[in-house]
């Protein structure tokens, strides 16, 4: 049976606190996992964890910032001082308030009787906004720590408590990530068919499939080539951040802004496909699935030439045909979720010629983001939901 309006909305509120909780537990695992190495004298590999915390946090507080600097006044909507923002953001906890200003809103809806439409639509931008800024805290900080920890078990031969519990952490941070991303994406075009739990399992898994080889491999190089992997991530990460501005990007406000968002889309292409460009995009999917595939296939070559310098066991012999396994097995899933499972029905408005301006005005000063239904529309190229996308002369669908 479908859910009433207040379980939705339960449910929704349960699960931004879950995914905060995520988010901090995780912080939390990888502290601790810095400060163990400490103690132990590893000093090198506590500044590595440590460096890939504060360069994500900082990416993350810029992101942050510069939306919250470019987005037009909400009527009605609780405005901060500017001062107070900008000493969140220094002190590195504009992400942790955006949840917390979630969380708030979501509450308030959820207590209402009959929730405004403008109180749901806010709740809605924000924690679009939320999902976004969690997407990129997973590519630029979690799934580079989880290759770390796996470099460092495998060149180290052993593995400690704590860093278990970071590779927990970190595939629970990734596994939330993603599903939270692609719910976010649906809330952007509510005019698609809603996909059932099958099709969402399927669309999660296939993405951490494909995602756990491409760090195993990446881990791999690390352990055995540890003054390289800086140099191979430099050398595609060029390369994909070239790609990208080939496709003419169009997220951040400022032009100079966007070369962060850029940079940001190359790296999570070093490790997993993110679309950046409205049309259609299985050529491209293609072209970056299989040079991902070459690219990690050289990188196993590599590794396999020069194993006698790593830890033998078991282990090592039974990661590279699992990884395999995972990489057919994500391929196989993804082919059968865009074959069938992936909603493409072509959306067709009620009304012809001029949809936009019937419009109420009352439902165009409701809050729009604009950033996350852009990418919904490079995610579901079929498209045209054109309802949910700004108006002309709008700033982030707010008039």
């Amino acid at each position: 049976m479908p859910w009433s309006p207040r379980a939705v909305l339960l449910r929704d509120l349960v699960l931004g606190i879950l995914g905060t909780l995520a988010f901090l537990i995780d912080l939390g695992a990888d502290v601790w996992a810095a400060s163990q190495y400490v103690l132990s004298g590893r000093y090198l590999w506590a500044a590595l964890v440590l460096a890939l915390l504060g360069l994500a946090s900082v990416a993350l507080q810029l992101f942050s910032w510069v939306w919250l600097r470019s987005d037009v006044s909400i009527p009605l909507a609780p405005k901060p001082p500017g001062r107070y923002l900008a000493l969140l953001h220094l002190l590195q906890l504009g992400y942790l308030y955006r949840c917390v200003q979630g969380l708030q809103q979501g509450l308030l809806v959820w207590r209402q009787e009959v929730p405004s439409e403008f109180d749901l639509a806010y709740a809605d931008f924000l924690s679009l906004d939320i999902s976004m800024l969690r997407l990129f805290e997973t590519f630029l900080e979690t799934t580079p720590q989880l290759t770390l920890v796996l470099a460092i078990i495998l060149q180290s031969g052993s593995a400690e408590y704590y860093q278990w519990v970071s590779i927990c952490t970190s595939f629970v941070g990734i596994s939330w990530a993603l599903l939270d991303y692609h719910r976010a994406l649906r809330t952007c075009l509510p005019s698609k068919p809603l996909l059932g739990l099958g099709a969402s399992v399927i669309y999660f898994l296939w993405n951490l499939l494909l995602l756990w080889p491409r760090v195993l491999v990446v881990a791999l190089f690390s352990a055995l080539f540890p003054r390289y992997v800086a140099l191979h991530f430099l050398g595609l990460w060029l390369v994909f951040l070239f790609w990208v501005w080939l496709q003419g990007t169009d997220f951040m406000p400022g032009p100079h802004s966007e070369w962060l968002y850029r940079a940001t889309v190359a790296t999570i292409l070093y490790f997993s496909w993110f679309n950046v460009a409205e049309g259609h995009t299985r050529g491209r999917a293609t072209i970056h699935l299989v040079f991902l595939l070459h690219d990690s296939l050289l990188l196993v070559v590599a590794w396999a030439t020069q194993s006698a310098w790593l830890p033998s066991g078991h282990l090592l012999q039974s990661l590279l045909p699992a990884a395999g396994v995972c990489f057919l097995l994500g391929l196989a899933l993804r082919l059968a979720y865009y074959c069938w499972l992936h909603p493409s029905r072509r959306w067709e408005p009620d009304q012809v010629d001029g949809t936009r301006g019937l419009h109420s005005l009352e439902e165009r000063q409701l809050p729009q983001n604009r950033r996350m239904a852009q990418l919904a529309k490079n995610f579901f190229p079929k498209a045209r939901d054109e309802a949910v996308l700004p108006w002309k002369g709008e700033v982030n669908g707010v008039l």
